[in-house]
């Protein structure tokens, strides 16, 4: 059954028949269904013998089957013999699990991962806008499927302190148990693509929720989750090539969230700046008005914004390191971001450590006006992730032309204006 939109008020639907169906699809359905409908093993073949994707397996056929009938809204259970006319025809037509070219990658994949721009979705766990939308494990999938590469995930306590819930903190969004979000994109991280997907940690748990987040992260993930080694550390990133269907943990380590705590972040009066919620569409716009208006304060500040990322837990008190060695364990890619006026000082390239600095829209076009070679500089090596103005609460984007072309390889985009 298909269906289709009558002046954009409600749906018509009709039945397909073989008179509607092209030849060429005909001549297939001859060759690869059976009993009218298409199983994982003749929809492997297809993949192989028709559309050249010769390392299709007969895994990957099921998982598109299953995705497939959860799309079209059949239970997978029910309709155990495979895809049947109507959902093999939607299936060669799914823009998403069906590409209209070769998912084969032919890039060289061994380099660091600082080397190559990676999609990234910010707050991908967000229905709809930044302030008052549901949370769901729905927009993560949707965004996996698109092939994004990067997940963030805000982590609250509940109310009683006792599990964890992701959800965009200080506003009235509605949350979704983080359990709920790893099985998601466990279930989901590979469909896409083969290569690694990092999951971005917005961390403002106590100590001891820290340990329940390991426990769930590497309970869910299993071996696909990629675990350094107590004594590893990275004088270069690793490489897509090597980290193939495995799942990595970026944040801040728990010692720097607790010692960084000494030092209030105090709440400001915000007033929105109009030009901040121009969308950038077919002419991409000038950012000089947007930056000329930025700088216009001393160089060592930027225009003030709600401070809703990678914030500090709200505990004074530093814990021993070893209290929460699991947690710690997990990280991959060390995070850190800029306090008060240090934004050049963030951009220091001298340790032999690499790192991801994460910068905010307005940050960025400062420092891309003041101190580009330094930006350019520091992405040789390490990862900088660029976030949206946090006043665009209806999710809108920025122009990213601005963070990749200063070497910004994680430019994080809202999801949720492409899904509604």
């Amino acid at each position: 059954m298909s269906s289709y939109k009558v002046l954009g008020l409600f749906s018509r639907s009709f039945s397909l028949d073989s008179a509607t169906i092209p030849t060429d699809v005909q001549e297939v359905l001859k060759e690869y269904a059976e009993n009218g409908h298409v199983g994982a093993e003749k929809l492997q073949r297809f993949l192989v013998e028709v559309q050249g994707e010769a390392q299709a397996t007969k895994s990957d056929a099921e998982h598109f089957i299953d995705l497939q009938l959860r799309e079209s809204k059949l239970l997978p259970k029910l309709h155990s013999q495979g895809l049947s006319l109507d959902a093999f025809l939607h299936y060669l037509l799914n823009p998403l699990l069906n590409a209209p070219y070769n998912r084969v990658v032919h890039h060289d994949m061994t380099k660091p991962l600082s080397h190559y721009y990676i999609y990234t979705g910010h707050n991908s766990y967000l229905t709809g806008n930044q302030l008052s939308s549901d949370c769901s494990e729905k927009p993560i999938i949707s965004a996996l499927l698109r092939g994004v590469r990067v997940i963030e995930l805000d982590l609250w306590p509940d109310s009683n302190e006792e599990n964890i819930h992701v959800l965009h903190g200080r506003t009235l969004t509605a949350p979704v148990e983080l359990l709920k979000c790893i099985e998601a994109i466990k279930d989901h991280a590979f469909v896409a693509s083969e290569f690694p997907v990092v999951i971005t940690l917005e961390d403002h748990l106590t100590p001891s929720l820290q340990s329940l987040a390991a426990k769930i992260i590497t309970r869910t993930l299993g071996s696909i989750l990629y675990f350094p080694e107590e004594t590893e550390s990275f004088k270069e990133f690793p490489s897509p090539q090597s980290l193939k269907r495995r799942i990595i943990i970026s944040t801040k380590p728990p010692k720097e969230y607790l010692s960084g705590k000494s030092q209030k972040v105090s709440e400001s009066t915000y007033e929105k700046d109009a030009t901040q919620e121009e969308p950038w569409g077919d002419d991409l716009p000038s950012y000089s008005k947007q930056i000329d208006s930025h700088t216009k304060d001393p160089p060592s500040t930027v225009p003030p914004e709600p401070d809703y990322e990678e914030s500090d837990l709200d505990s004074g008190t530093e814990v021993p390191e070893h209290e929460h060695p699991t947690y710690k364990q997990l990280i991959m890619i060390h995070a850190g971001k800029p306090r008060g006026g240090a934004l050049k000082d963030a951009l220091a390239v001298g340790g032999e450590e690499v790192k991801r600095v994460s910068l905010s829209e307005p940050q960025l076009e400062k420092l891309a006006k003041e101190y580009p070679l330094e930006l350019i500089r520091f992405t040789k090596r390490n990862i900088l992730r660029i976030y949206p103005y946090g006043l665009r609460l209806n999710s809108s984007n920025y122009n990213p032309l601005v963070a990749w072309s200063h070497g910004a390889q994680m430019v994080a985009l809202n999801m949720q204006v492409q899904q509604n």
